[in-house]
């Protein structure tokens, strides 16, 4: 069980009464302590981070746009510089749906510093999804880190992870939140 990013992002075309409105994106990449991180940022919000850039989406207009990328990059610096806690910057959640986005936005709403079982999500999120499901729900989280797939554990040890360079990308993010101690290594 993995979380990993898609590289594809699949956003319907919006249809307006007054006219045909395609979507805008905007790509930002942020140098972090686990690798270069990227995102995409909708008119309505982040849409889409991971480590490896996002090939051309499909339904989308890309638009050079630092101003609509800064809020989210902004928030990645402080959260890897040990100040930001909770992420504020608005989601654009239309790459989900039923309980894949259900079980996505129960995990957006867990602490920093705590974890879950994929079990524990699997009830946090009011759907049925048994644990397994929920594991692959987190192995296509578009939205890493800021919908934290890193807080979630197997019952019986960390579980895996597919970003940056997989368990021990989500080791030092658990450190970095304070759930694990660090080791000899991370000093």
């Amino acid at each position: 069980m993995r979380c990993r990013v898609g590289t594809a992002l699949d956003v319907p075309r919006i249809v307006s009464s007054r006219e045909d409105i395609v979507p805008t994106v905007a790509y930002a990449e942020v140098p972090t302590p686990v690798g270069d991180f990227h995102v995409a940022v909708t008119e309505q919000g982040l849409v889409a981070t991971g480590w490896r850039a996002f090939d051309g989406p499909a339904g989308l207009a890309e638009v050079h746009d630092p101003d609509r990328t800064a809020p989210v990059v902004a928030e990645l610096n402080r959260f890897f510089d040990g100040t930001l806690r909770e992420f504020a910057v608005p989601i654009d959640w239309r790459l989900t749906a039923g309980s894949r986005r259900k079980v996505l936005q129960a995990l957006h709403r867990v602490p920093y510093g705590r974890v879950v079982t994929y079990g524990e999500l699997a009830e946090l999120s009011g759907t049925r999804v048994p644990p397994r499901g929920i594991g692959s729900i987190m192995g296509a989280n578009p939205i890493p880190i800021v919908v934290p797939c890193h807080r979630v554990l197997a019952a019986s040890g960390l579980g895996g992870f597919s970003g940056g360079v997989g368990v021990e990308t989500k080791r030092w993010l658990l450190t970095h939140e304070g759930y694990l101690q660090p080791t000899l290594l991370d000093l």
